[in-house]
């Protein structure tokens, strides 16, 4: 049986970005399901204690850029830390890709283009001419879920996936759970690939 990972995003996270190609090759790899669950990170921050980057001290702020760059150079994937359109309101992307999702639909080449979009490529993800561009791209009909990514249903499994990650002990994202384990963070992509090729118990607090 293959596993099962919840995947836990928002899309104007830079680490779910810099995280989401490794994802899908260790999930490739083998041959395991990713769940993909578009949170409210507002919420989760609450709970977990977090903050926006712009309330953190300053040498916080000034470490994340270092850490964007740092990532993306390790990663092979362009990044400009300080985009244009940042920060956006994610709600609308996130609200696509659970449409996609509901309609039974693979979001994650569409996701990969939205993280992009706001990361590499200067444009804005709350613009429905640049989702449209990219559902579009991927051969989706754009007019169809983007009127679905406006439907209360859209919000409402939102905020469930919300609630199932807080439960989780999700602090931040991207998170991955595998079997009621939680990892937190681009970087534990390849703790996550250890614990599928081993097929370890899970750890717990």
């Amino acid at each position: 049986m293959s596993a099962s990972i919840d995947y836990y995003l928002t899309s104007a996270s830079p680490f779910v970005y810099l995280g989401h190609q490794p994802l899908r090759a260790v999930a490739q790899k083998h041959d395991a399901t990713l769940n993909v669950k578009p949170v409210n990170l507002m919420r989760v921050w609450d709970v977990s204690g977090a903050v926006p980057p712009a309330k953190r001290p300053p040498v916080r702020q000034r470490l994340r850029l270092v850490e964007l760059q740092r990532i993306a150079d390790y990663r092979g994937m362009p990044i400009n830390p300080r985009p244009k359109h940042w920060p956006v309101d994610p709600a609308l992307a996130d609200h696509t890709i659970i449409a996609l999702v509901e309609a039974g639909h693979d979001p994650l080449s569409y996701m990969e283009r939205v993280f992009a979009a706001l990361w590499a490529n200067e444009e804005d993800i709350a613009d429905e001419e640049v989702l449209t561009k990219y559902l579009e791209a991927e051969g989706f009909d754009a007019r169809a879920i983007l009127a679905r990514a406006h439907e209360p249903n859209a919000a409402q499994i939102r905020e469930r996936n919300t609630n199932e990650a807080i439960e989780a002990d999700v602090v931040g994202v991207p998170a991955y759970v595998l079997n009621g384990e939680a990892f937190w963070g681009q970087d534990r992509v390849e703790y996550l690939d250890h614990a599928l090729a081993t097929g370890r118990q899970p750890f717990t607090a």
